[in-house]
């Protein structure tokens, strides 16, 4: 819940007027910031908040947001946008540099539509700047359906294409993201696709181990 109000406070510094309350002062920290505005929020409000669309809470400040957009190979489901190649293609290049500069484009393309979309004062789904990728997931039996969406099965390759991906659509910055990745189906989640939610898939413990321990190691030395 807390990572959730860091994003919101995010927005309510845009949106609020004169700063009067601990939570729209950019001076505190992230933390501070979401223990005030946490305390402040209804159990309602908090609920809402925890859905893919969150509506806005014009008593707080707070704009409407949208979590749940895509963009695995250019802006999904968004009108007109540049699609590139499909992930498994882009993993074939080895070059993560390369894919680095395809993001940062991507990311470009997602700021102005999420701005067009916000003028338009309801931002629906797929217009906002969350967006559920990359896909980490190791691409190990074919049958799934969606290997396509992944960088192939070597834990190593696909750890720094994910990376590459993250730093290429969050940008540079230093306190702003210049919007939100979210990696998805971390849980090792490989097939079958009808059953996702129940079926037991056992993953072999090394792979698993090589896919965090690159995760970790490059972050850390970010």
């Amino acid at each position: 819940m807390k990572h959730l109000l860091n994003v919101l406070l995010l927005l309510c510094a845009a949106t609020a007027g004169a700063q009067s309350l601990p939570y729209q002062n950019p001076e505190l920290s992230a933390a501070q910031r979401a223990d005030d505005l946490l305390g402040r929020l209804t159990l309602d409000e908090k609920v809402s908040l925890m859905m893919d669309s969150s509506p806005a809470i014009p008593r707080l400040g707070i704009p409407q947001f949208q979590w749940w957009s895509e963009a695995l190979h250019g802006v999904g489901r968004n009108g007109f946008a540049t699609v590139f190649p499909a992930t498994i293609g882009m993993a074939a290049s080895w070059d993560d540099a390369l894919l680095q500069k395809v993001f940062t484009a991507v990311s470009d393309e997602a700021r102005v539509k999420a701005q067009q979309a916000k003028r338009s004062g309801d931002i629906k789904r797929y217009q906002g700047l969350s967006f559920w990728t990359p896909n980490i997931n190791i691409f190990r039996d074919p049958r799934w359906g969606r290997g396509q969406e992944t960088y192939g099965e070597d834990p190593y390759l696909t750890s720094q294409m994910g990376l590459a991906v993250v730093r290429g659509l969050q940008g540079p910055y230093e306190k702003y993201r210049k919007l939100l990745a979210c990696a998805k189906h971390f849980a090792v989640h490989s097939g079958p696709e009808w059953n996702r939610h129940n079926v037991r898939l056992p993953t072999h413990r090394r792979t698993a181990m090589l896919l965090t321990d690159s995760l970790r190691a490059k972050n850390t030395a970010r």
